[in-house]
């Protein structure tokens, strides 16, 4: 008997092999709907939408501080980003390396978003910025915001104002605040490009620096199953690892094709064999093993600042059969 899912999620060549049906799941009728990201996260966090998902990483390793976990990840992921080109500054603070952020106000949207927490565990670990010392402001990227859109846990000793009349793009541009931890560029560096820039002169050579030190090109997000499912269909978890893994194989090989370019970049092959020099041809792996190391990390990351209180092995996230990827 075929399993019913539906699956949500974001427009990304990783996933659009399997979102269009090229790729089928094993034992499995899939109900694909690709929408925008944040809409599809917002849609997840309060109503479960979606049997199967692209989720955030670090929202999803917090589950496994409830009593039971709701979701079942696995290790496919359809976002990864160094985000070091993600931290933006007021130009006139004189800002010009993480440390200098020491008593600062950054802006972040959401506490547990993986682009933050990755930056605050990186910054804390390699460049000499303790996560308690900031003063962290969050609100809305581009408009206000009422308040958090799933609840958050906010670590003692470290200083967090909630603004919800104000943007943080504005915010930064009128020097409100001195920085912006985020997932997308905020729209005032490219309308006020003589108050908003990047705190990284080079953000890919420091990017480049921390791959080479730790070997971990940072997810974002990965693929998440609702626990009932697997609970019911102990097979699904590696029926849906194959399925995503080929699709994101399918999305390198597209890359790959000159015949007609799968992006308008008009360097895309150049840049391609570039990053395979730089970072292996291996750069966006799957499965378990491979990731072993930058789960580890990021479960350090997590409980060093109390956003995940279980002391947890990579290991104990997964099902057995995930574990043999």
């Amino acid at each position: 008997m075929t399993l019913r899912l539906t699956i949500g999620a974001s427009d990304c060549d990783r996933l659009r092999a399997l979102a269009e049906g090229q790729v089928p799941i094993a034992g499995v009728e899939a109900d694909v709907t690709v929408m925008p990201l944040q809409p599809l996260f917002n849609l997840q966090m309060t109503e479960h939408r979606f049997d199967v998902t692209e989720f955030p990483i670090a929202t999803w390793l917090r589950h496994f501080d409830n009593p039971i976990q709701d979701y079942v990840g696995i290790p496919v992921f359809p976002s990864r980003h160094f985000r070091f080109s993600c931290v933006y500054v007021n130009k006139a603070k004189g800002l010009a390396k993480p440390a200098d952020l020491a008593g600062k106000r950054v802006g972040t949207m959401v506490w547990d978003m993986a682009a933050a927490v990755w930056l605050r565990g990186i910054f804390a670990e390699f460049h000499g910025l303790p996560v308690e010392a900031p003063i962290y402001v969050t609100a809305g990227a581009e408009a206000p915001r009422a308040g958090d859109d799933h609840p958050q846990y906010y670590p003692p000793g470290v200083r967090v104002e909630h603004v919800t009349d104000r943007s943080l793009s504005q915010m930064l541009a009128d020097g409100e605040i001195d920085a912006l931890y985020t997932a997308r560029a905020p729209s005032t560096f490219f309308s006020a490009p003589d108050k908003v820039g990047r705190l990284f002169a080079d953000p890919m050579a420091a990017e480049l620096a921390y791959f080479r030190a730790t070997g971990i090109y940072p997810p974002m997000h990965l693929v998440a199953v609702k626990t009932a499912f697997v609970d019911a269909h102990p097979w699904l978890p590696r029926a849906l690892f194959d399925a995503f893994a080929e699709s994101q194989r399918l999305s390198r090989l597209r890359l790959h094709d000159s015949a007609t370019l799968a992006f308008g970049l008009p360097f895309l092959a150049q840049q391609l064999e570039e990053t395979e020099r730089l970072l292996g041809q291996d750069f966006w792996p799957v499965g378990f093993a491979k990731n072993r190391h930058m789960f580890a990390t990021l479960i350090r990351y997590m409980r060093a600042e109390g956003l995940l209180r279980r002391d947890l092995a990579p290991e104990d996230l997964f099902p057995p059969s995930i574990l043999e990827t």
